[in-house]
């Protein structure tokens, strides 16, 4: 099986002997290489190989006598930093400049942001060991400050703080901007909640942008050292910034704005997170000399594919135009598969998918079935497991979310930091050890007349007269065990600390203690297996164990567990599948009020849902099936279900329709009929 994959271009236009020789690039990629006179907006389109023109022009920066040290590229996820690290390595290593590759600055925004603070955060008030809080973390801190115990209340209370810091909006102007009485409650708690975190000594995930930019915006000197760190930038996936992170961009790149801003205005669907579209607006009308290159030929699908995408995203306001082509062929007709419910959608897809499977000797890697929102899923997983099939939900459970490596990681976060009372509480109650909720309330209310923190308070001379000699004993043992192991954390290998702090901990015995005993090995089995994760990038990185916690904060915020690839079919959301690109597609649910969804039509965001349309669409490379319902269960009830307006936007000469919905009882005797096809093709695979 050929896959069509951007970095396998040959161009038919040759190079001069240069790094960039192993990286042929087509005529837009070189003139986006080569131009480094001034700022440059590339709108790559989908499948354009946009990654390839960040890489070659990197390497262009070092050949032509830019220092490696102040080149800094800067993308949204870890998976999307790793690759282009070993895409930047491969080709500097090449050519014999291993110690090129390992000086450029390749992370994403919050990883810069995280540096940045970590480099000024004395004149930011924080100190090295700083904590990093994840939503989980500060929710119980907002749902205090906005005295609710509704966790709905509390999650929008959170949310709405999280896009206010995002806009750069403080704590005063949130107040007068609030236009509810939902909003009035979280603007009263924005700032309480932003004393908090310092009371901490710990930001949260939106402070790794909005204290970066307030630093260099209010220190001249900070702001010309980090430009003279970041001479060129070079930023990915330009169109998902938000204010806070343009405002960054803006103030590292300076006066001289010698970066490249590399987007695509058709694939921006993060706008309920922050993301805007103004962005690409006010890039030409902050630099007039703003240099635009259009990537328009796609490496990744065929010419039926790209009509039908190019089709459905012209009904969007422009603010550049631009059409896909591809010289990969015609490619097959995009087929369009109504079904009577969502059971008979499911079983039809994975009918269809075994069956191809077995016609064209794929590999179930090969397919992907994307929806609009995660509730889609479970029927398709029913239906996937009936058959066998093996798959993975893209959104699963991460490796950080399990209980067990919460518990570890809270340790490390009260080893960086003394004063991160929530990761206190979480350490000193598990393993339990004979401290429980009245110990704890009377050490707040020492921690909370003396203004300090938890750790703290359990030295002070109030505690001794507020809490039993036994439980206070308890307190200082485990605090000294935290002491000792910072103490320690600069000089000795990661991996041995966490070895001692399991063993000091018992949290082994308690696991068989507290959990029947397969649960108690899983779960050791899991610590175990993170401890020597961490043990390795400890090694690998050179980092100790207060940069591993910090690092852990970014990956579980920003992504979750890595996951190895594995032969199984991808369900995954449309957001979660941007990026990704596979050789066959079903996208499913394709109905008014799903997608388009019925709240953003509401609200009057049609634009941003074709837009999650055609990053579906463009996933594809060789093959692209469609479908929808006649009628869903809504509340216990049959509702008619409408096929989304735009199917209709689509390229119709290239649809091929696979029959009308059926009624019930046909669809029940289809599934049969496909069932016993299904089994025929299973058994001459085994023979």
């Amino acid at each position: 099986m050929v896959r069509c994959d951007p970095d396998f271009i040959i161009a038919p236009a040759p190079l001069p002997r240069s790094i960039t020789m192993a990286f042929p690039l087509n005529p837009a990629q070189r003139e986006a290489v080569r131009y480094v006179d001034g700022p440059l907006l590339v709108l790559a389109g989908a499948g354009s190989g946009k990654t390839r023109v960040i890489t070659a022009k990197i390497g262009h920066l070092i050949e032509h006598g830019h220092d490696p040290a102040r080149i800094a590229a800067i993308t949204f996820t870890n998976k999307a930093a790793r690759e282009m690290k070993e895409r930047v390595g491969e080709l500097l290593r090449a050519e014999g400049r291993r110690a090129d590759a390992a000086a450029v600055t390749i992370s994403t925004f919050h990883a810069l942001g995280l540096r940045i603070i970590r480099g000024d955060a004395r004149a930011l008030g924080l100190k090295p060991g700083f904590s990093i809080l994840g939503p989980d973390d500060t929710e119980p801190m907002v749902a205090e400050l906005v005295a609710t115990v509704d966790r709905a209340r509390a999650r929008a209370a959170q949310w709405q703080i999280s896009r206010w810091k995002n806009a750069l909006v403080s704590p005063g102007a949130a107040l007068s901007l609030a236009q509810s009485d939902e909003e009035l409650a979280a603007a009263r708690a924005y700032q309480r909640y932003d004393d908090t975190l310092r009371a901490y000594q710990a930001v949260d995930f939106d402070d790794l942008i909005a204290l970066p930019v307030a630093l260099l915006a209010d220190d001249p000197a900070a702001a010309a050292r980090w430009r003279h760190r970041c001479a060129h930038v070079l930023v990915d996936e330009y169109q998902d910034t938000n204010a806070a992170q343009y405002r960054l961009l803006r103030l590292l790149a300076g006066e001289a704005a010698a970066f490249t801003a590399v987007g695509d205005d058709d694939q921006a669907i993060y706008g309920w997170r922050g993301a805007t579209l103004d962005n690409l607006a006010q890039l030409q009308r902050d630099y007039p000399s703003l240099k635009v290159v259009k990537l328009e030929q796609n490496y990744r699908s065929t010419v039926r594919i790209l009509r039908s995408a190019n089709a459905l995203i012209a009904n969007n306001p422009k603010l550049f135009d631009k059409r896909l082509w591809s010289d990969l062929g015609h490619g097959e007709p995009l087929r369009v598969a109504p079904a009577v419910d969502d059971e008979a959608e499911a079983d039809a897809v994975v009918r269809r998918i075994v069956g191809h499977k077995f016609g064209e000797r794929a590999c179930y890697g090969d397919y992907a079935i994307l929806y609009r929102g995660n509730h889609q899923a479970k029927v398709f997983e029913k239906a996937l497991r009936e058959q066998g099939v093996p798959y993975t939900v893209s959104g699963g459970q991460s490796w950080f979310d399990r209980a067990e490596i919460k518990d570890v990681i809270a340790y490390l976060r009260l080893i960086a930091n003394d004063d991160d009372d929530p990761a206190f509480i979480r350490a000193i109650t598990t393993p339990k050890r004979g401290v429980g909720a009245t110990t704890l309330e009377k050490l707040g209310a020492v921690a909370g007349a003396r203004r300090e923190s938890l750790f703290a308070a359990t030295f002070a001379a109030e505690a001794a007269a507020a809490i039993p000699a036994r439980q206070l004993e308890i307190l200082a043992a485990f605090c000294r065990l935290i002491n000792d192991l910072r103490h320690r954390a600069p000089r000795e290998p990661a991996g041995r600390l966490i070895d001692e702090l399991l063993a000091a901990t018992g949290y082994e015995d308690w696991l068989l203690a507290s959990c029947d005993r397969p649960q108690a090995a899983a779960r050791w089995q899991s610590v175990r297996d993170f401890a020597g994760w961490l043990a390795k990038k400890g090694e690998d990185d050179g980092r100790d164990l207060v940069e591993l916690t910090q690092m852990i904060a970014l990956i579980t915020t920003l992504e979750g567990q890595e996951r190895d690839a594995v032969d199984a079919v991808r369900l995954s959301t449309l957001h979660a599948a941007k990026g990704l690109e596979f050789p066959h597609v079903f996208l499913v649910g394709l109905e008014e009020g799903i997608l388009p969804h019925r709240e953003a039509v509401a609200a009057g965001n049609v634009d941003e849902e074709r837009r999650l349309m055609y990053v579906g669409l463009t996933r594809a490379q060789r093959s692209l099936s469609l479908s929808y319902c006649s009628r869903r269960k809504r509340a216990g009830e049959w509702t008619a279900a409408v096929p989304s307006r735009f199917l209709a936007e689509l390229a119709q000469d290239d649809l091929r329709y696979a029959g009308a919905a059926l009624p019930a009882a046909e669809a029940a005797a289809e599934r049969a009929t496909g069932s016993e096809r299904l089994r025929q093709l299973k058994a001459a695979l085994a023979r």
